[in-house]
C-alpha cells in the first residue's frame, strides 16, 4: 500500500495543528476539525481541508487522529464522528485521557471496529511544530504499517510499550512522564518565588548549580520564560497541565499511591487558571506563590 494516506485530525489547538501541517508537509492529504472552527481555518493555507463536521472530517480517513482535551471530550467528538467511520480504520488516540478515560476510547473503538492506536505524545510546542515529539504507541501488529507513516511525519521517535492499546500501557507511561514534568514545573516557579522573596539573583542559583548533577536544561528553560515574561504563547498551557495533574494523581489514587507533589502541582496549577494564567506556558504557576501578582 501506499505511504501517502488521508488522514483525519480531531482537535487542532497547540498540538492539533502542528500535527495536521506536519502530515501535510509528509505528502498525506489532511482533513481537519476543531470544535471552534475559527481556529482550524488557518490550516487550509497549508492545503488542509478544514471540516464542517468531526464526521465530515473521518470521511474516506485512513488514519483518525484525535487530540482533543481529554478523554470525554474525545468522546464526545468520535460519537459525532460515529456515523462516517468505516470498520477497520486506524485510530490514533494521542490525547492524554488518563487511565479511566483511556478504557472509555478502547471500548468506543471495540464497539466500532476501529484498530485502536493509545498513542499519546511527549513534548511541547517546538518540538511539535518541528515534527520532533516522541510517540508513546500502544496497539496492533495489523496495522502499524498504516499508523508508521504517521508517526513518523508527527515525530522524531516512536516508542511502542505494547500491542494491546486498550491496556493503556502508552498512557500509563506518559502519565509517568509528565509526573516528572510537572514536579520540575512546579520547583522552578517555586526556586524563582523564594529566590525573589529572599532578595536573591536567580542567575547566583545558576551559576551555583551549572554543570553540576542539580543543573537542568527544562530548569533554565522554563524559568526564562518567567524571567523575561515569554508565558505567551504557551508550550503547554496552565489549564492543560492541570487536567493532566489531576489524571496523575487519579491515577496513583487507583492504584494505592498517594502523589502528593503532583497533587500539589495540580492546585497551583488550578490556583495559577484562577488567577487569569489559564492560557499562559504551565511555568506560569509561578503566580501561585502570590496573592496579587508581584510588581518589580
Amino acid at each position: 500500500m501506499t505511504d501517502k494516506l488521508t488522514v483525519a485530525v480531531l482537535g487542532t489547538g497547540i498540538m492539533g495543528a502542528a500535527m495536521a501541517r506536519n502530515l501535510a508537509r509528509a505528502g498525506h492529504t489532511v482533513q481537519a476539525w476543531n470544535r471552534t472552527r475559527a481556529k482550524a481555518e488557518p490550516l487550509a493555507a497549508d492545503g488542509i481541508t478544514v471540516a464542517a463536521t468531526p464526521a465530515e472530517a473521518v470521511t474516506g480517513a485512513d488514519v483518525v487522529l484525535t487530540m482533543l482535551y481529554d478523554g470525554p471530550a474525545t468522546l464526545d467528538v468520535m460519537r459525532e464522528a460515529a456515523p462516517a467511520l468505516r470498520s477497520g480504520t486506524a485510530w490514533v488516540q494521542s490525547t492524554t485521557a488518563g487511565l479511566d478515560g483511556i478504557e472509555d476510547l478502547a471500548g468506543f473503538a471495540r464497539d466500532h471496529g476501529l484498530l485502536f492506536y493509545d498513542a499519546p505524545v511527549l513534548g511541547t510546542r517546538q518540538p511539535a511544530e518541528a515534527g520532533r515529539l516522541t510517540v508513546l504507541a500502544a496497539g496492533p501488529e495489523t496495522g502499524r504499517a498504516t499508523v508508521t507513516p504517521v508517526f513518523d511525519a508527527v515525530g522524531a521517535r516512536t516508542v511502542w510499550t505494547g500491542d494491546d492499546g486498550a491496556a493503556g500501557t502508552a498512557t500509563r507511561l506518559k502519565l509517568v512522564a509528565n509526573s516528572w514534568v510537572l514536579a520540575a514545573t512546579t520547583a522552578t516557579g517555586e526556586v524563582l518565588a523564594l529566590s525573589r522573596a529572599l532578595g536573591v539573583d536567580p542567575d547566583s542559583f545558576f551559576e551555583l548549580i551549572a554543570g553540576g548533577p542539580l543543573d537542568m536544561g527544562y530548569l533554565r528553560a522554563k524559568a526564562g520564560l518567567v524571567l523575561d515574561d515569554q508565558l505567551s504563547p504557551a508550550q503547554f498551557a496552565v489549564a492543560t497541565a492541570a487536567k493532566d495533574a489531576r489524571l496523575i494523581v487519579e491515577a496513583g489514587a487507583r492504584n494505592g499511591v498517594r502523589l502528593d507533589v503532583a497533587a500539589a502541582s495540580a492546585e497551583r496549577l488550578e490556583r495559577a487558571a484562577a488567577q487569569g494564567h489559564a492560557d499562559e506556558d504551565m511555568v506560569a504557576a509561578y503566580f501561585a506563590s502570590y496573592d496579587e501578582k508581584p510588581t518589580d
